[in-house]
């Protein structure tokens, strides 16, 4: 009929409009990550290759779905015929290459010069509700329209997958997707997430979690892995759930990462804020810089209007105080209310400031994002891509 499209330009707009197709894991176009075969429109007819990155790709269904409402999105197209194959070897080391960049396998990309900003969130003892407050902040720094990714790098003591809802009900935890000797961290609430607690069993059981009982050299190979084996992309944030207190992981961080900012998180008692001070004063050694201090289950308002104080007040000023230099400020980014709401939900795996944004809590970490968003970065040490003319 005349003005209908032709054969090759239905097909065309076709593989534009599958190309499209964003990758669950990878963030990308398929079509940019080489994943587009053979694409033809025969009698409004679409049929689509599609050649995933590995054998049980977690995202094939997704894929498959997205891939066919894109082609029948296409005017002209009645029906579509998709066969799903998956990538040979040789593409699969094109693509883990492409993926890099073209830097070296093994290599951590989050060196000095990068421009991404990783910020270590520490604290001097257990207890102070850290990791609450690291995945509560990843996602509000992800609704902001950041890309975060989150290490969870208390190695003994990890709990970010059970906090974000990595967690079913039967207590699986997904493991990352392998392509070659990459690993694709599992999305939780737009953040890509990495935790020991993901291969601590075979994936698919229902198996108790293990415990972790290892020392120095096994968590030093394991962070040094998180951060080179494990394809965050190209991230604004990465954010690091360290464990409590000055022992090998913050030492190993401060080899690692010399380069990045801690935020120091404590309660208002002062047997949390004294020992506070240490992790701020360790990090420092390191060449890290703090650059503020988050008082979390500070005074609590009742429904009569009165305020609770159930764990004293004034410990994050003081640990602000005492880490502060003439030429170093370190301000108290945040106090964070005491809030039944906040517990809950990381029970039930949905951050607060997704579940119950209203909440004095929720609040708090969302200005808490929007103060370290406005903050930025210091170009203080990075080699910047300039050079005179």
């Amino acid at each position: 009929m005349s003005g209908s499209p032709s054969s090759a330009e239905s097909s065309a707009a076709v593989r534009h409009a599958v190309g499209a197709v964003i990758d669950p894991e990878l963030r990308r176009p398929i079509a940019e990550l080489g994943m587009l075969r053979e694409i033809s429109v025969t009698d409004g007819v679409a049929s689509v290759g599609v050649a995933l990155t590995i054998v049980g790709c977690p995202a094939a269904d997704r894929i498959s779905a997205d891939v066919r409402a894109a082609a029948a999105s296409v005017p002209g197209v009645t029906g579509v015929a998709l066969e799903i194959g998956v990538m040979s070897p040789a593409e699969r080391r094109e693509l883990t290459e492409r993926l890099r960049g073209g830097a070296a396998a093994r290599q951590m990309p989050f060196t000095p010069d990068t421009l991404t900003r990783v910020i270590a969130v520490t604290s001097g003892k257990g207890g102070v509700g850290k990791s609450t407050v690291t995945a509560n902040l990843a996602v509000a720094l992800a609704r902001r329209g950041l890309a975060v990714g989150l290490v969870d790098a208390d190695v003994h003591g990890f709990s970010i997958p059970g906090l974000l809802g990595l967690v079913d009900a039967d207590g699986r935890v997904p493991q990352p997707t392998r392509i070659d000797e990459l690993m694709l961290p599992p999305v939780a609430h737009g953040v890509k997430v990495i935790s020991i607690g993901m291969f601590l069993r075979r994936s698919g059981t229902a198996e108790p979690l293990g415990a972790v009982a290892w020392r120095g050299p096994m968590l030093h190979r394991t962070l040094q892995q998180f951060l080179t084996d494990v394809y965050f992309g190209d991230l604004d944030v990465l954010l690091l759930d360290m464990p409590p207190g000055t022992g090998d992981i913050a030492i190993s961080v401060g080899q690692l990462l010399p380069h990045a900012e801690v935020v120091v998180v404590t309660t208002p008692q002062s047997a949390a804020s004294d020992v506070a001070v240490r992790s701020g004063l360790v990090a420092r050694q390191t060449g890290q810089r703090v650059v503020g201090v988050v008082e979390n289950m500070s005074a609590m308002t009742l429904p009569d209007g009165t305020t609770l104080e159930l764990f004293g007040s004034g410990g994050g000023e003081d640990v602000a105080a005492a880490l502060s230099a003439e030429d170093q400020p370190v301000p108290l980014l945040a106090s964070i209310p005491l809030s039944p709401l906040l517990r809950t939900d990381g029970d039930a795996g949905t951050p607060t400031v997704l579940a119950h944004p209203q909440d004095s809590a929720a609040v708090a970490i969302s200005a808490l994002a929007d103060r370290l968003v406005a903050s930025g970065r210091g170009l203080a040490g990075r080699s910047l891509p300039l050079r005179p003319r």
